[in-house]
């Protein structure tokens, strides 16, 4: 009796830790919103020490920061903005797409007649698709000559590629076939990129069109135009083609790279042709393309997906004595394989012998193997792993740190739990609900008072 009660005091103050644990993490989430008389009044922002503004604003950590740097330079220093002060301001403010921000500072530059280079709408347009704001990328392009800058076909092609990256194929059409009356001469990158849409859409007729005009203009296709259409080829399984096409670049003078290899490589393993796969990177040498790192991961991925990880493993060997350095892709490709058929311990060991080899683990490598060791149940091993991803200022994928929370506290290791739970609220991660209750009962069971431990979580929202 004496025992089992004690039992019982250790686990309520193990929940009682959890229970605070749980709140403070919530308190730290940005849905929380402190009581007014916990808020602490902002003082007045110091004017920084009179640096040049351009180095100043690149470090700003918000489009606010940003924005009061200026108006601080301006009105507090006396300093007079120029077109490389607006240029580093809408580079900032459309990396943290505050793009209402940067059209009031567009207007403000254009209402004081500041000359502009075309490189700063490029990079607009540019953060305009990646956005998916087609629509003003090509609002800002008929814009450009009110800027008092001239338009170029580096704008053109910018905008071109916005289109084709957004899915708006024929509206890239209707702009290329246009570009002529508007003065522009296309160039190989012009044609390129329409042939990226053609195929992007499968459309491998209108992309053998595009090839023939492109031709027919005298503009040479680069080594980027064949790898365009090998590549494609290559995913449809017409080899034939492929390597009709490789032969066509050659015979015309165009040396084909590490790329067009490997793309084919990649074909030719698509349809179970390793060994010839690896026979064409050795022949690629013969033909002047010295072999690169992207060729043995072509053989490695292969290799791993089909499960024949001690081959991968001796490909891994023979690149050193071919002295090839793996990089950090290379290695990456090893240790997720060998996570996904549960041989997270084998992968560590490989993860320390590119450690020692001088090649540093990325944010990839690290949610590989924390995820590895939560596969296998292996928390503990996990828990390191992702301190030493935390020291490297990598950050764990929501759904790694439930797992590896969930299963400390499935092994009754309630402290590092908490501590996992800590580090995911300092970078701003949360559960959903679900999440949250799924913890307090795997925490406290169903029958342990984990119904009201939830509801004192949820009022702490």
């Amino acid at each position: 009796m004496i025992h089992s009660g004690t039992k019982a005091i250790k686990q309520t103050q193990s929940n009682f830790v959890l229970v605070r644990c749980l709140i403070n993490v919530v308190r730290s989430q940005p849905y929380y919103t402190k009581p007014s008389h916990e808020r602490s009044h902002k003082a007045t922002t110091e004017l920084r020490k009179p640096t040049p503004f351009v180095s100043n604003v690149k470090q700003a950590q918000d489009p606010e920061e940003a924005l009061s740097l200026f108006q601080d330079y301006q009105q507090n220093i006396g300093f007079k903005h120029d077109y490389a002060s607006y240029s580093a301001l809408i580079y900032k403010l459309a990396r943290f797409r505050d793009f209402e921000a940067v059209e009031t500072i567009l207007d403000h530059v254009q209402d004081r007649n500041i000359r502009c280079g075309e490189k700063v709408f490029i990079v607009l347009m540019q953060h305009y698709g990646k956005a998916n704001l087609v629509d003003k990328a090509i609002e800002l392009f008929r814009r450009i000559p009110s800027f008092n800058c001239v338009r170029t076909l580096q704008s053109l092609n910018a905008l071109l590629n916005v289109l084709v990256d957004g899915g708006r194929f024929s509206e890239a059409n209707d702009v290329f076939y246009r570009s002529y009356k508007m003065g522009f001469r296309p160039n190989s990158i012009t044609f390129n990129i329409i042939i990226k849409g053609c195929l992007r859409k499968g459309d491998w007729e209108e992309a053998s069109k595009v090839f023939d005009e492109m031709l027919e203009r005298s503009v040479q296709p680069s080594v980027v135009t064949y790898n365009s259409l090998i590549g494609y080829l290559c995913k449809k399984g017409e080899l034939d083609k492929a390597k009709g096409l490789l032969e066509d670049m050659i015979e015309k003078g165009k040396c084909p790279n590490a790329v067009t290899y490997a793309l084919m490589m990649e074909g030719l393993c698509s349809v179970g042709k390793y060994k010839e796969a690896k026979k064409l990177m050795f022949d690629m040498e013969y033909r002047g393309c010295k072999p690169k790192l992207v060729n043995f991961g072509i053989l490695m991925t292969d290799l791993g997906r089909r499960g024949n990880i001690e081959e991968a493993k001796l490909l891994l060997n023979e690149m050193k004595r071919r002295r090839f350095k793996p990089d950090v892709v290379i290695y990456n490709i090893l240790i997720n394989y060998l996570c996904r058929e549960g041989k997270a311990v084998a992968a560590h060991k490989i993860l320390t012998e590119m450690q020692i080899g001088g090649c540093e683990p990325n944010a990839a490598t690290y949610r590989v193997m924390v995820d590895g060791f939560c596969q296998v149940g292996d928390f503990e091993r996990g828990l390191k792993v992702l301190n030493a991803m935390l020291t490297s200022r990598h950050c764990p994928r929501l759904e790694s740190f439930r797992c590896l929370i969930m299963g400390l506290v499935k092994c009754g290791n309630l402290e590092d739990a908490c501590f996992v739970l800590e580090e995911m609220g300092k970078r701003k991660m949360q559960f959903d609900l679900e999440g949250w209750d799924a913890l307090v009962v795997e925490a406290c069971g169903r029958n342990s008072g984990a119904d009201g431990l939830v509801t004192e979580l949820i009022t702490a929202f």
